[in-house]
């Protein structure tokens, strides 16, 4: 029997398809939308926008919540296991390498910010974030509530968009500002992202 490759395993999981899997488990309450929402820590390609949009067509309000529930709760475990870690010898010879000591100074001088501001993108590399945030020894009281407040923006629009769909492409002109803002939020997100990898090799 042939297994499935990592790109066929992540085509999977179109909203279509995400919606149908939510659906055919709803006999298990709000833990399904939650759990996929908290996988998307572990499993970075797994689409945000399709799970909490998915989350809202099926739950609908209390879909925001099951999304939020599970984005941060993942990111906070990730975040604690790196937190955990820095402090071995692998990770504190990494830490002291010169590229990484000159992201990991920036980061700690504006922690909040980079958790809270990169939380309310719908895409970008949110484990990278988790990570850095664990490895500048972020406070976890300081962590949680970026992320809590960050990916609440998040979750709220992108539930906002899957529940209200259809009144949304009736007013061109609310599609056209929300597609805006996802475009310079994917645009800003890949910046970020391309800078850590390529600078920090984190």
């Amino acid at each position: 029997m042939e297994g499935f490759s990592v790109t066929e395993l992540i085509s999977f999981f179109t909203e279509e398809n995400i919606v149908r899997l939510l659906e055919k488990f709803r006999a298990l309450g709000p833990l399904p939308g939650i759990f996929l929402a908290f996988m998307k820590s572990f499993i970075p390609p797994l689409p945000t926008l399709f799970i909490v949009g998915a989350n809202g067509l099926v739950y609908g309000w209390a879909g925001f919540f099951y999304s939020w529930i599970g984005l941060v709760g993942g990111s906070f475990l990730t975040f604690m296991v790196i937190r955990k870690l820095a402090g071995t010898r692998w990770a504190s010879h990494l830490a002291k390498r010169p590229k990484v000591q000159k992201s990991l100074i920036w980061i700690r001088r504006n922690a909040f910010s980079y958790v809270f501001l990169l939380g309310m993108f719908p895409v970008g590399p949110f484990v990278l974030v988790n990570m850095a945030a664990g490895i500048a020894q972020m406070r976890p009281r300081s962590f949680l509530l970026a992320a809590a407040l960050g990916k609440g923006i998040m979750v709220f629009y992108v539930t906002f968009i899957g529940t209200n769909l259809v009144a949304i492409m009736e007013q061109p002109l609310i599609l056209a500002f929300i597609l805006l803002f996802i475009g310079c939020a994917i645009w800003i997100s890949r910046k970020i992202e391309r800078y850590y990898t390529g600078s920090s090799n984190i």
